[in-house]
């Protein structure tokens, strides 16, 4: 059993969004073979309640709290000194003191990093027992969302891609070993750091398979005469309000003159004032809600139109264990390992969606032979178990 210090950005508890469902099952993983140091921050006060629930996984927490609106002001410390915003986002003083200490008094064997920006407290800490966990491209990420906003975030969001991808680029080569979601991340990232290529691999997500299954009774949340189409997100992430908005305004009312009945749903906690304004008669915003289950299992198709996408879907993967059609954007489905056509839909532009959520709905039999073939794949290739044991080779067991 090894000492292991673990730094994420953000709490890993509950799973209820993309990176925390990742960050808890590595933190799950890692506590059971050694003894866990946790330091993170919390940016949702809804997440204090889940703390001592966390501490059951650590033998020792430093849990900081961040502002966001603060922390986006600080953040603009890295135009003055040329870093990428990113890392003064991320940057807290007393959690640095307490790695410190750690590193100083508990004999920490190995160090995990939950995402680039956490890899700044390690400074004083040999390189060759640190492993980073960058699951997405997330330079890649800015530099998708530049062209999409006009000056100056255009500006902003270039500038953030190239400096994160430096900053990224520095992280690989010194760290003992990287991991990306998938081996198109994989090679996004190697793409643009060549150097690194013996030192990073993919580490694929997983699905609790029995927790998101056809087997549980749950109660149906919509009306018996709707149809229900639905998205699950965090609706302040900007890439699910680009889907939903595009998807409300654009695609949705051509469903509607192909089928009487149905409803788009938005499933997610946060939703902005823009996600808000889409709620109507047909559009319905759901907020927060207690349980994503009776949302997915009752639902005809579940969608995912992201036009800007990084990494794989874990609301794809859910969806998919529960037995249920999805059709998905290219750049989702690309990340997934399952045969697109029989597992799940691709789907590229306005009237392609139309004509497979169309087609889905007008065949029951369709839906359900797809989301059978979903549910294999899912429990064939997605344990967490299986998945995430690709880092146990780079840490050192002692008796």
């Amino acid at each position: 059993m090894s000492n292991l210090l673990y730094l994420a950005h953000r709490l890993p508890y509950p799973p209820n969004k993309g990176d925390k469902v990742r960050s808890f099952h590595l933190l799950r993983h890692l506590a059971a073979k050694h003894r866990v140091f946790l330091g993170t921050f919390i940016d949702d006060p809804a997440d204090e309640a889940h703390v001592e629930k966390l501490r059951e996984f650590c033998a020792e927490t430093h849990i900081a709290r961040l502002s966001p609106k603060l922390a986006r002001l600080g953040s603009l410390r890295g135009v003055l000194n040329g870093e990428a915003l990113t890392l003064p986002y991320y940057r807290d003083g007393r959690l640095q003191t307490w790695v410190n200490r750690m590193i100083e008094t508990r004999r920490i064997d190995a160090a995990v990093v939950f995402s680039s920006a956490m890899a700044q407290y390690l400074a004083a800490f040999p390189r060759e027992k640190t492993l980073v966990d960058f699951c997405d491209v997330d330079s890649a990420k800015w530099t998708q969302y530049a062209p999409k906003h006009p000056w100056p975030l255009s500006w902003i969001y270039r500038r953030e891609g190239e400096r994160l991808l430096s900053h990224e680029r520095a992280i690989a080569a010194s760290a003992a070993h990287s991991f990306f979601v998938t081996e198109n991340e994989k090679e996004l990232f190697l793409r643009s750091a060549p150097e690194c290529r013996d030192k990073v691999s993919a580490m694929r997500n997983g699905v609790d398979a029995d927790y998101f299954s056809t087997r549980h009774e749950l109660a149906s949340p919509y009306a018996v005469d709707e149809i229900p189409l639905v998205f699950t997100g965090a609706m302040d992430y900007w890439p699910n309000i680009d889907a939903v908005k595009w998807f409300a305004e654009e695609i949705f009312p051509r469903l509607e003159t192909r089928q009487h009945g149905v409803r788009f749903y938005i499933v997610g906690r946060g939703p902005t004032a823009a996600v808000q304004a889409l709620a109507g008669e047909r559009v319905i915003v759901t907020g927060t809600v207690p349980d994503v289950r009776p949302y997915l299992c009752h639902a005809r198709v579940i969608v995912a139109p992201l036009r800007v996408a990084r990494g794989v879907q874990n609301k794809v993967l859910e969806a998919m264990a529960m037995g249920l059609p999805v059709v998905v954007s290219k750049g989702c489905g690309e990340a997934i390992d399952a045969v697109a056509g029989r597992d799940f839909l691709l789907a590229d532009g306005v009237e392609d969606y139309v004509r497979k959520i169309g087609d889905l709905l007008e065949s029951p039999t369709l839906c359900k032979k797809m989301g059978e073939s979903a549910r294999r794949q899912v429990l064939e290739r997605y344990s967490w178990e299986t998945n995430l044991s690709a880092i146990d080779r780079y840490l050192s067991y002692k008796p």
